[in-house]
């Protein structure tokens, strides 16, 4: 019997070992006006003015890359400007901002934190994912942005010819939110967090 399972041991080290799967964005919620994908409608509490995420759903490696948002249901998009207000959570938190989303794996996104990026490198920047880890595609020079609990004004803008993303926090802008990259082009639009819960209101896109 223990040569038998010494044999089968490694039979299930792969099962074990296997990457852990990215949730299907198998639901829908309606705010803003628009239709968004999600994992579940019930990790998000939606009102009149305001979506909040109540879940948080990390995705802690293999790949480590942002599962848990809402991803509108528009067609690709290869131009556009984004405005929100945002909130984070009480205490240290982070929120993303989605773009150039192709498919499950395939996109970019705005990193936004109480942390600056000098301090912690994967906060508050821009970050590609292409089936893998995210990967920072901006400088890490800059302040956090989410420095209070307090509604932040957030404004993005997108342009997939040049593949320039740019993105102000209050007004104010750095070289730790501005990425270029041009292997995605146009795609979707998504709101969220890495591993964090927090709110969005006055949700506004405009295209071109």
């Amino acid at each position: 019997m223990r040569r038998r399972s010494l044999f089968a041991l490694p039979a299930l080290l792969p099962a074990v070992m296997a990457a852990p799967k990215t949730p299907p964005l198998a639901e829908k919620i309606s705010a803003f006006g628009l239709e968004w994908d999600v994992i579940a409608a019930a990790d998000w509490k939606i009102s009149t003015s305001e979506l909040e995420l109540v879940v948080p759903r990390p995705q802690e490696a293999n790949p480590r890359r942002p599962v848990q948002f809402a991803l509108a249901q528009t067609e690709p998009i290869a131009k556009f400007t984004l405005e929100t207000e945002v909130k984070r959570k009480p205490g240290k938190g982070s929120l993303v901002l989605l773009y150039a989303w192709q498919k499950d794996g395939y996109f970019n996104y705005v990193h936004l934190s109480n942390d600056s990026p000098e301090k912690v490198e994967v906060h508050n920047g821009i970050f590609h994912c292409f089936n893998g880890d995210r990967v920072r595609i901006s400088p890490t020079k800059g302040p956090g942005t989410l420095l209070t609990e307090d509604w932040q004004k957030v404004k993005i803008t997108y342009d997939a010819s040049k593949g320039l993303v740019e993105c102000w926090v209050n007004g104010q802008t750095s070289p730790a939110l501005k990425g270029v990259d041009l292997s995605l082009g146009a795609g979707r639009i998504g709101l969220g967090s890495f591993f964090d819960t927090g709110s969005f209101r006055n949700f506004k896109l405009t295209k071109g």
